[in-house]
């Protein structure tokens, strides 16, 4: 059913009529003026045609609100983007001042050797892969005019869209094989840096579980102590003493409390326990957020889905099974080789070279174009 245009035009008018009003023979002003051709071109978007559906009504309303958290998203992306810095930096920081002293004090050689060497490869794996990810384009479609194949047009670009793309609008652009934009990055996650933004969460939930185990014995003392160190501060520092007690010389004349000695612990005790504390807490809460987010990720890429191709899978799946069908994924190429083209495997020593240590080689394809249901053979020979 359309909606009654006559009736809601004849609103938007009173209104007009009246704010001109207000105002006298004085035009409105320019920004008074696009606001009310912005609000007049949403309402006949209602009724614009037969075909409206609510999806069209809700993106129509809230289109504001979209526009308004799209801007904020990416004003804020600088700052996530110097946070995470911050906050890496100074577990590296309490890494090095505080945890290896302690490390070469009291580990056996061999257990000095495996900390120091898996602390500083996790290391280099997080920052090259953070920077690669925050750095890299995540690719996106010719804007000039070309015989590639495309399945739609952007509404917003009004570009082709080839097959895998959507459009972002933080980026305010369409991304290549598009999986979401990530404000701690600030930058999209798309064909060309989706391998750098999975290693990245990948090496950083590693770490932060690493630190999270090793320190978790250190944690508990440190906890302790600074328990241990509230109750010694509630204690009273002497008792005082008048009456009898100057006669008899129990203290010095004009003395009336006893000194007392000075505390078993010193300030740099304390900044070392809560700096323990500090790196347990943060790293813990990372671990298992961090965590849950690469355990998604890594069921997406076995599936050969991206975060949005998985709800326009599960749509079309429900759709298909009405129809008494089964739904395929054109891009699942079988779990192994979902995992080769994502990381670029082309034979054995890849799983070193380009999935253990870093390596900055271009993912498979172009994004532009995908095969479709190889069968029966690997996609990359291994």
């Amino acid at each position: 059913m359309r909606w009654c245009p006559g009736s809601v035009l004849h609103l938007l008018r009173t209104v007009r009529f009246q704010l001109c009003c207000r105002r006298g023979k004085n035009r409105l002003p320019l920004w008074i003026r696009e606001i009310w051709a912005y609000v007049r071109l949403l309402v006949q978007s209602l009724y614009f045609s037969s075909l409206t559906d609510s999806d069209v009504v809700f993106d129509s309303i809230f289109e504001p609100v979209f526009v308004t958290v799209d801007y904020v998203t990416r004003w804020f992306g600088m700052v996530f983007v110097c946070l995470v810095v911050i906050l890496t930096s100074s577990i590296v920081v309490i890494a090095y001042l505080v945890l290896l002293p302690l490390v070469l004090n009291t580990y056996s050689p061999a257990w000095i050797a495996w900390h120091i060497c898996y602390g500083h490869w996790n290391l280099v794996m997080i920052a090259f892969h953070y920077y690669k990810a925050a750095k890299t384009s995540p690719g996106y479609p010719p804007t000039e005019r070309n015989n590639r194949p495309f399945v739609s047009v952007c509404k917003k670009c009004i570009m082709p869209k080839p097959a895998r793309t959507h459009h972002c609008g933080i980026c305010n652009r369409c991304i290549l094989k598009m999986d979401h934009h990530c404000p701690w990055l600030n930058n999209c996650v798309g064909h060309f840096n989706h391998r750098y933004f999975f290693s990245f969460c990948l090496f950083m939930t590693l770490g932060c579980v690493y630190c999270s185990i090793s320190g978790r014995n250190l944690f508990l003392d440190a906890y302790n102590a600074i328990e241990r160190f509230k109750h010694m501060d509630l204690e009273k520092p002497g008792i005082p003493v008048t009456g009898m007690g100057l006669l008899i010389g129990l203290l010095p004349s004009g003395q009336t409390k006893y000194q007392t000695s000075a505390p078993p612990y010193t300030f740099k005790d304390k900044m070392f326990h809560k700096t323990i504390i500090y790196m347990w807490v943060l790293t813990s809460t990372v671990g298992v957020a961090l965590g849950a987010l690469t355990m998604w990720h890594a069921v997406l890429i076995s599936r050969g889905e991206t975060s949005i191709e998985k709800h326009i899978n599960s749509k079309e799946r429900q759709r298909i099974t009405k129809c008494g069908k089964v739904y395929k994924n054109p891009f699942n190429y079988g779990r192994l080789n979902n995992w080769k083209v994502f990381f670029g495997v082309e034979k054995r020593s890849h799983w070193v070279t380009r999935v253990l240590l870093p390596s900055g080689h271009a993912p498979h394809g172009d994004g532009l174009t995908w095969d479709i249901f190889p069968v029966k053979k690997h996609l990359i020979p291994v």
